[in-house]
């Protein structure tokens, strides 16, 4: 059994929910729920860090589905095929609380108050779930939560206290802490089914948010441990690139995939998953740190080091050999492996959950609605992590999947944002969408229409970087846009522009800015960037470090 409950009072009203879930089990093979058809229940599934290459559906560069035998997401994929597939969504501010307030609210950055991952959500900062809880929805919020305050707007919450671990989780809940035994991913699923069964009300609309630690760093699966061992997997033709054809902040960056990057850049012990350092034979402390956060028992602990010990073997046998670029390709094997072995687990935990919905009855009038809170790079330009205006970290996951709604198969090229998710889901519901929220709902997209008076441009706002406490990565903070075709970005730290053709340079390898073939693109895109930021009410060019001139002028 996954669950192991260890507070006693929790524990006896935990244990109680599981045994009468398996009579439910036994005895309900259609669901008896009366609500009304046209308020259907709303499922949304994000996924930390999970990237549009690392999802069959998208058939990108990096689509794994087409250059292996099996893609690493077949039920969601399916969703994708039943549903509708959006082309280009992106996130507002690619990092993972910001990004999750964005969605909860429907505003950007400077609105919400969360700029960075330090700042909690305000607690009264009227959110969806908020809105449909006032509105007749019964609401759950399930996994991971990290928005650093208690969750609102929800009849029953299980979340995750902050990051959370891959292993063993302590979880949130209104009556208490709950300890359960196990890996995270399958023990999120497990809390959302016993939601649907135990606590749902057959009476009412529900809007289950269903979130899940993985795909985020460090990547240490369980079931899908053994993946790809007997195989290499395609490298991005950028893993070597010199940055050459880009500005400072790139340059000053630290995520990268090969051991020649900062303290910040990938790690052996914690990333890797090699307990000794392979060039000095001495212990990781990272590897020490991570088994300790994860509360590994003996059991779990001799599985993870079996499923490694003969690669990490070969490491040991080869590293003093190996070039640079060797010692790199080894580095980014380990990584993307892992990182599509997690992929894998979540997408097994997705199909479970459509599982259920399809036995009992739930499926046809339930929208799903699943994403990633931002992108993430997997070896392109040799990096990992997120946080830029770069297509890999900019752009997220999208598919949204409603048989009663949407015809199957339907893909959109339309801007969307994470922005949009809130007023969609309001509109989905039936309820009136705030004049305060700044995203767009998506509706018309979802029944086909082309709305001639659309967004041609999404407007992006990074806050941290190395002026920042506690920031990561050395990823200088950064504003811009994207239009379907270019991408225009200004880093004020440095008073430097980049731009980017995406139909000539889709890889994002060569800025033209000052190019004077560009010179009129170049200043519409000045303008335009001008109103998004009046549109959107954002003067927090010079958040933190008073003084920063607004894309080039006092």
């Amino acid at each position: 059994m996954r669950l192991k409950y260890l507070t006693k009072s929790v524990k006896r009203y935990a244990l109680l929910k599981l045994v009468i879930g398996c009579i439910a089990l036994s005895l309900i093979s259609v669901d008896s729920f009366s609500q009304n058809r046209q308020s259907p229940n709303i499922i949304v599934m994000y996924s930390d860090d999970h990237t549009a290459q690392a999802v069959g559906a998208y058939r990108g560069a990096l689509n794994y589905g087409l250059q292996l035998d099996h893609t690493p997401t077949p039920n969601i994929d399916r969703l994708a095929e039943a549903g509708i597939r959006f082309d280009n969504a992106f996130v507002t501010n690619s990092i993972c609380v910001p990004s999750r307030a964005v969605m909860l609210s429907g505003m950007h950055s400077h609105k919400t108050g969360v700029f960075t991952n330090m700042e909690p959500m305000p607690t009264d900062l009227e959110t969806f779930p908020v809105i449909l809880q006032q509105n007749g929805y019964q609401t759950a919020m399930i996994g991971k939560w990290h928005l650093q305050t208690e969750p609102q707007g929800f009849d029953y919450y299980e979340v995750l206290y902050g990051q959370g671990p891959y292993y063993n989780p302590t979880m949130r809940t209104p009556a208490g802490d709950v300890e359960y035994y196990g890996h995270t991913t399958g023990i999120i699923t497990d809390i959302a089914l016993n939601w649907l069964r135990l606590e749902r009300d057959r009476n009412s609309p529900f809007l289950m948010i269903y979130n899940h630690k993985a795909p985020h760093r460090e990547w240490l699966p369980g079931p899908a441990l053994f993946d790809y061992q007997d195989r290499d997997l395609p490298e991005p033709s950028t893993l070597f690139f010199e940055y050459s054809g880009l500005t400072t902040a790139a340059h000053q960056q630290d995520m990268e995939i090969s051991e020649l990057g900062g303290p910040q850049s990938m790690n052996w012990g914690r990333d890797l998953k090699v307990p000794l350092h392979p060039g000095t034979g001495e212990p990781n402390p990272e590897w020490q740190a991570m088994v300790n956060q994860n509360r590994l028992s003996e059991e779990q602990l001799a599985r993870i080091m079996e499923a490694y010990a003969a690669d990490n073997q070969y490491l040991y046998d080869n590293y003093a050999g190996w070039s640079e670029e060797e010692r790199t390709r080894w580095r980014y094997q380990r990584y993307v492996k892992d990182y599509l072995r997690v992929v894998r687990e979540v997408d097994d935990e997705v199909g479970r959950l459509m599982a259920y919905l399809k036995r009992e009855n739930l499926f046809d009038n339930t929208v799903i609605i699943y994403g990633g809170d931002q992108g993430f790079f997997l070896g392109e330009k040799g990096w990992f992590d997120k946080r830029w205006i770069y297509e890999e970290s900019f752009r997220m996951p999208l598919i949204i999947h409603w048989p009663d709604g949407i015809d199957p198969g339907s893909v959109s090229r339309h801007l969307v944002q994470n922005l949009d998710f809130a007023p969609t889901i309001l509109e989905l519901a039936g309820v009136e969408i705030p004049g305060r929220m700044q995203g767009r709902s998506m509706v018309p997209l979802l029944h086909g229409e082309e709305p001639g008076d659309w967004r041609d441009a999404v407007y992006y706002h990074y806050y941290e970087g190395p002026e920042v406490q506690h920031s990561w990565h050395a990823v200088a903070r950064h504003y811009g846009l994207r239009t379907e075709r270019y991408t225009l970005a200004y880093f004020p730290d440095h008073d430097e522009w980049e731009l980017f053709d995406l139909e000539t340079d889709p890889e994002q390898l060569k800025s033209i800015y000052g190019d004077p073939s560009y010179a009129e693109i170049q200043g519409y895109l000045k303008v335009k960037l001008d109103e998004l930021q009046q549109k959107y009410e954002d003067d927090t060019w010079s958040y933190i470090t008073p003084g920063v001139p607004f894309h080039g002028k006092e």
